[in-house]
C-alpha cells in the first residue's frame, strides 16, 4: 500500500503533539488540544490551519478564459483581475468532479485550488478536456504550501505578525505580494464561515510563516477536526460527503453557482434537465430534538420507511444542537418531521435549512 504524503509542516505538527490521521492521501493533523477549543478560537479570535494538502493548478494561454468556462459551472466571462469565484467541475451526467475556487490573476491567467484527494483526478480531467483549446496547464501542487488564517482577528494577525498587507482585500478577492525573493498569493477566503485569509508560497516560506504565527501567541493551531465542524455549521459542503460523482450541484442545493444561461459547459444539459424536471434526492438540513449525535451514513426514516442517509452530522459547538445534513427524498420540505436511526434506536428530528450558524465574512 502506498504511503500517505506529508505536508511541509508535518514535523511541526508532530512536535506540537497533534493527533495525525490520513486525509485525502496525506497524514494531517486532526486536533492539537481539542476540537472544541480550536473551533472556538476561530469563532472568537484566530486560528491557523495547515492546508498544504490542497492542490493548485494554473491555467494560462490565449484560450484560458474560454476553457475555464467550458469545464466550470460558474461564469468567469468579464471577471475582474483580483477576484475569486467558486463553482464546480461536472461530468456530462451532472455528477461532480470537484468543487473549486478559481482566482483570476490576470488576463487569461487562472489559479485553481482543488481538493487534496482529487488532485490527480482533476489534473487528468482538466488535461483530457483541453485538446481543442490553446492553453497551458501547470499543476503546481508539489511546489505550493498553503496556510489558512481564520477568525475575527485574522486581519491584524496577517498584517502585524506576518507583515502580509491584506486590509484592502474584500471577501473573495486575491492579490500577489513579493517578499523574501518570491511571489506570495493571498486571498480573503476560507472554509470556516469567519473572516480570514488563505495564502500560498514555497514550502520554506510556509514553514517560516508557521513559526512566526506559533511564536506570536496570537493564534491557535487548528486541525481538520474543527475545520469540519466550522464549515458544517455554516452550510459549506465537503467533497465526498455533500458533493460527489453521484451528487450533483443541483442535488446539493448549489444551483446558484451553476450559470445555466452560459452558452455551454460540461454537464450543462444534465443540470438544466435536473432543474426543470426535478431530482429524486436533495440535501436537507436536519435538527434532532434530543442530544443524540447523527453521523455519516446513518439512515433517515419517514413513517418507518428509509428516505435517505446522513452525509455529515455533529453536536454543533457554536449553537449546542444536534444537527445533520442528509441526502433525502426531494419530496421532504422544511418543517417536515423525520427520524434518524442511530444504532438500533430512532430519534425524532425536523427538516431545516442547511445553514445552522450565520457566516461572518467581511463584505
Amino acid at each position: 500500500m502506498e504511503a500517505n504524503k506529508r505536508t511541509c509542516l508535518y514535523d511541526k505538527h508532530v512536535a506540537l503533539g497533534a493527533l495525525m490521521q490520513p486525509f485525502g492521501g496525506f497524514d494531517m493533523p486532526i486536533q492539537y488540544s481539542s476540537i472544541i477549543e480550536e473551533h472556538n478560537a476561530v469563532r472568537h479570535h484566530c486560528g491557523v490551519f495547515d492546508v498544504s494538502h490542497m492542490g493548485e493548478i494554473i491555467v494560462t494561454g490565449p484560450d484560458a478564459e474560454r476553457f475555464i468556462n467550458h469545464i466550470f459551472t460558474n461564469d468567469v466571462r468579464g471577471l475582474a483581475t483580483g477576484k475569486v469565484i467558486y463553482g464546480m467541475m461536472c461530468y456530462p451526467d451532472g455528477g461532480t468532479v470537484d468543487d473549486t475556487c478559481i482566482c483570476k490573476m490576470g488576463e487569461n491567467n487562472f489559479f485553481m485550488t482543488v481538493n487534496a484527494a482529487n488532485i490527480d483526478k482533476d489534473d487528468e480531467w482538466i488535461r483530457s478536456n483541453a485538446k481543442d483549446f490553446d492553453v497551458n496547464i501547470n499543476n503546481q501542487s508539489d511546489y505550493y504550501g498553503q496556510l489558512a488564517v481564520q477568525g475575527p482577528e485574522a486581519e491584524s494577525v496577517m498584517e502585524e505578525v506576518l507583515g502580509l498587507p491584506c486590509k484592502e482585500l474584500n471577501f473573495y478577492e486575491v492579490k500577489t505580494y513579493k517578499t523574501a525573493g518570491e511571489t506570495i498569493v493571498i486571498s480573503r477566503t476560507g472554509y470556516t464561515g469567519e473572516d480570514g485569509f488563505e495564502f500560498y508560497g514555497s514550502h520554506e516560506f510556509i514553514r517560516s510563516s508557521w513559526d512566526k504565527l506559533m511564536a506570536s501567541g496570537r493564534c491557535k493551531p487548528c486541525g481538520l477536526g474543527c475545520r469540519d465542524t466550522l464549515r458544517f455549521e455554516v452550510g459549506l459542503p465537503l467533497y465526498g460527503d455533500e458533493l460527489s460523482k453521484d451528487i450533483s450541484p443541483v442535488m446539493a442545493g448549489l444551483s446558484m453557482f451553476c450559470k445555466l444561461d452560459k452558452p455551454e459547459f460540461i454537464g450543462k444539459e444534465a443540470l438544466v434537465k435536473q432543474k426543470t424536471e426535478g431530482v429524486s434526492k436533495r440535501l436537507r438540513g436536519i435538527e434532532l430534538t434530543s442530544h443524540a449525535v447523527p453521523r455519516h451514513g446513518y439512515k433517515v426514516l419517514k413513517d418507518g420507511m428509509e428516505v435517505g442517509e446522513v452525509t455529515t452530522g455533529y453536536r454543533l459547538i457554536s449553537v449546542d444542537k444536534s444537527c445533520a445534513v442528509a441526502l433525502v427524498d426531494a419530496s421532504l420540505k422544511l418543517g417536515d418531521t423525520v427520524d434518524v436511526q442511530i444504532r438500533k434506536k430512532t430519534f425524532p428530528a425536523v427538516i431545516v435549512k442547511k445553514k445552522f450558524y450565520d457566516k461572518h465574512y467581511k463584505k
